[in-house]
């Protein structure tokens, strides 16, 4: 059995830039890939380029309103989710928004854990998928609501930078990431010190995987990492 091949993916809409940099560092910290926006035409053009499965549409944007950013989705809109996201709470709003292709209303200010929690939820829905919070790769599984890894059964006491980097390894089975990639969303905006970190955890990681099994994490020369079988 194998992970699902990609992250999944979330357009976050706003034009207030510590909103964006704070909602993007904990989605990634939660295994999310994430693209931007500050205004309504840069969200229909990252709409079309990012393809996101779900998008955090702020209602009161520079150039146009979230309300109208959903109505121009047109017949894409059924396809993306969206979470409006405002300081507006008028149950006049409200009903707009959930009228006007949205799947939901958060008002600021706002829980991050409650939104990526109603993050969870939709995806889960609209995806049609029993359990989404159980990640696999040959005989190692990682869940997600209890943060647990097990490998042949065997439960893997993990450090929380360890336990990213395995998330992501896992959610990009056998695609090559680059050490800017890993580093992006293992440690996303609190890195800023040697890349070598990067070498130093790949190390601890494998030597706890290992112990269970063949090795899975493979280093690509000049390039990076990935998660693939042994070969026989």
């Amino acid at each position: 059995m194998s992970a699902e091949p990609t992250s999944p993916r979330v357009l976050v809409v706003d034009d207030e830039p510590n909103i964006v940099d704070v909602i993007t560092m904990a989605l990634r910290y939660q295994g999310f890939e994430t693209a931007s926006a500050a205004t309504g035409h840069e969200a229909l053009a990252a709409a079309t380029r990012f393809r996101p499965q779900l998008m955090i549409l702020d209602v009161m944007l520079p150039d146009m309103d979230g309300f109208e950013v959903a109505e121009r989705l047109g017949a894409e809109r059924g396809q993306v989710p969206i979470i409006f996201l405002t300081a507006r709470d008028s149950t006049e709003d409200k009903l707009r928004g959930l009228t006007t292709g949205g799947d939901d209303y958060m008002t600021k200010p706002f829980s991050l854990e409650e939104l990526v929690a109603r993050i969870r939820v939709i995806l889960r829905r609209t995806s049609g998928a029993a359990n989404d919070s159980r990640l696999t790769f040959e005989d190692v599984e990682l869940d997600e609501d209890t943060r647990e890894v097990t490998r042949a059964g065997e439960y893997i006491d993990l450090t929380a930078t360890e336990y990213r980097l395995l998330h992501y390894l896992m959610a990009n089975p056998r695609r090559v990431l680059t050490r800017a990639q890993i580093l992006d969303h293992v440690w996303s905006y609190d890195f800023g010190g040697d890349a070598r970190v990067l070498e130093t955890y790949i190390s601890y990681l494998r030597k706890k995987l290992d112990q269970h099994g063949p090795s899975l994490i493979q280093t690509v020369r000049g390039v990076g990492y990935a998660l693939r079988a042994p070969r026989p």
